[in-house]
């Protein structure tokens, strides 16, 4: 993939990193207990908030309309490469959803807007061996998830939250978003979706964050 000249605002906070893998060495907010998604709403260990927390590696790309790009490719029949009025024809769907970070917070009733992980696929068609997808962002961001865990009904593109774009912040114009998993395996500012046959780390999970990331079973850690 191309440079794209995208600007980015802020550096890399090697201090915030070099906390989170400590988290992830001590075991930091564990409880050791399990909950059952379909009867226990708030996972172990999490607290209701109000609000939507800011939580980046530092950099905040400006992705502005006419450098937008996002590819969906690998191991694919079709691949495509959408500017953000190509991605804004696509069919969109709306969704509400909680949504849970591993720093401890959880947030309910989130109101999305966005394109289906399952319309992707049908658009794209992978290949039968493909079991994994890599998400890659504009700020060099990785992660991800086994095609199981994206090919779900809550599992979209989304561009607009509780009626409105999503912000540069919270990684507008387009992110992911998985509510299942903990929130860094939504990625913020995507510019990738790669689908692969093997699996492939991405920057928590190569630092000591857990594969598979499922909050009801407090898979913060590996």
């Amino acid at each position: 993939m191309e440079n794209d000249d995208i600007k980015q605002t802020g550096k890399i906070r090697e201090k915030l990193i070099e906390s989170k893998q400590r988290w992830a060495r001590d075991g930091r907010l564990l409880t050791g207990t399990h909950a059952d998604p379909e009867t226990d709403r708030l996972p172990p260990g999490q607290t209701l908030v109000a609000d939507w927390p800011v939580l980046d590696l530092g950099i905040q790309p400006d992705v502005p309309e006419r450098k937008f790009r996002l590819d969906l490719d690998g191991a694919v029949e079709n691949r495509l490469s959408l500017a953000l009025a190509e991605y804004m024809a696509l069919p969109m769907s709306a969704s509400l959803s909680d949504m849970h970070c591993v720093t401890q917070w959880s947030r309910y009733d989130n109101r999305w807007r966005g394109v289906s992980a399952q319309a992707l696929l049908d658009a794209v068609k992978p290949d039968p061996l493909v079991r994994h997808i890599v998400f890659h962002a504009h700020d060099g961001y990785t992660t991800n998830v086994t095609l199981a865990q994206f090919d779900q009904p809550d599992v979209f593109l989304v561009h607009e939250w509780n009626g409105e774009p999503i912000t540069r912040q919270h990684g507008g114009p387009v992110r992911m978003l998985i509510p299942r998993l903990y929130l860094w395996k939504s990625a913020k500012w995507v510019r990738r979706i790669e689908f692969v046959i093997r699996d492939r780390p991405g920057f928590w999970e190569t630092r000591g964050y857990h594969n598979n990331a499922d909050p009801w079973a407090e898979e913060r850690y590996s």
